[in-house]
Order: C-alpha cells, then sequence, then structure tokens
C-alpha cells in the first residue's frame, strides 16, 4: 500500500480505538446512573447537553460499537497488509 493510504488508516485506526474507549466509559457511566439512580434518567446530562441522560446512554453504545468495528476492521487491513509484505 502507499504511504499515506497507510498513514491515514492509522489515523483512522487511533480514532476508532480512542472513540471506543471514551464511548464506551460514557455509556458505562449511563448504566451506573440506572442502577444507582434511575430517577435521573429524564434529566438532561449536563447544561451544555439537551438530551435526556437515557438516550444519551443508547446513543453512547452504538457510537461505542462503531468505534470498535472500524478499530478491528482496520487494524485487521494494516495485519494483512504486514503479512503479504513480509511473504514478498
Amino acid at each position: 500500500m502507499e504511504k499515506l493510504i497507510v498513514r491515514l488508516l492509522l489515523i483512522i485506526k487511533v480514532v476508532g480505538l480512542t472513540v471506543f474507549v471514551f464511548a464506551f466509559l460514557a455509556w458505562f457511566d449511563g448504566v451506573i446512573i440506572q442502577f444507582t439512580h434511575p430517577e435521573w434518567l429524564p434529566q438532561r446530562v449536563s447544561h451544555l447537553l439537551n438530551i435526556r441522560t437515557d438516550t444519551f446512554t443508547i446513543i453512547m453504545f452504538f457510537v461505542s460499537a462503531f468505534g470498535f468495528f472500524l478499530w478491528r476492521i482496520v487494524t485487521e487491513i494494516l495485519k494483512s497488509e504486514t503479512d503479504k509484505n513480509e511473504k514478498t
């Protein structure tokens, strides 16, 4: 692969992992709130976001799944490309 494409894939890999980790932590925070303080679920996440806590938790679950799949797909592409280059 060209160097530019490899660099772009590495950037996408780092972004995917970062999105996965932080969205997962936000989702986990929402789950903990559901167990410990369920009366907080209809309230807003913060004064900056006009979105309910339970809706935010659901969105973060899907965002973390997207980040995970993006990270894994790019990791496998780079791994297969590295294996292919080593064999030749």
